[in-house]
């Protein structure tokens, strides 16, 4: 009786990842069936790495609830802005709701609290 070996492993060199199949009775149908587990493997692993990249960029996430807000507006009995990541107040509440924001922004930036680029 002959009997021949149909077992495959693949190693990806790269990352380390080994695959096997015994499965199947050819040793073609093995090696496409390991190719396919090695792919899914690869594909997870990128997965994993974009996931990772992209929770590093956001970095850590604040819960959106009351007393988490980055300025508050007073209107009322007085008009007051305050940032309270920079500690900046302004008097003029119009202008910032018309959209005059930068001297928050330069306070921020003078501050060191700006993300740098790499």
């Amino acid at each position: 009786m002959q009997k021949n070996e149909t077992a495959i492993r693949i190693t990806h060199l790269p990352t380390g990842i080994v695959v096997g199949c015994q499965n199947e009775r050819s040793q073609m149908q093995n090696k496409l069936t390991a190719m396919r587990m090695l792919r899914a493997k690869l594909r997870a692993l990128m997965e994993q790495e974009q996931a990772r990249k992209l929770d590093e960029l956001r970095g850590e996430l604040a819960d959106i609830e009351w007393g988490h807000q980055i300025r508050s507006y007073v209107l009322q009995p007085y008009q007051l802005v305050k940032d309270h990541r920079t500690e900046v107040e302004v008097g003029n509440v119009q202008a910032v709701l018309d959209g005059e924001l930068w001297p928050f922004i330069w306070s921020w930036l003078e501050a060191g609290q700006a993300p740098q680029k790499a």
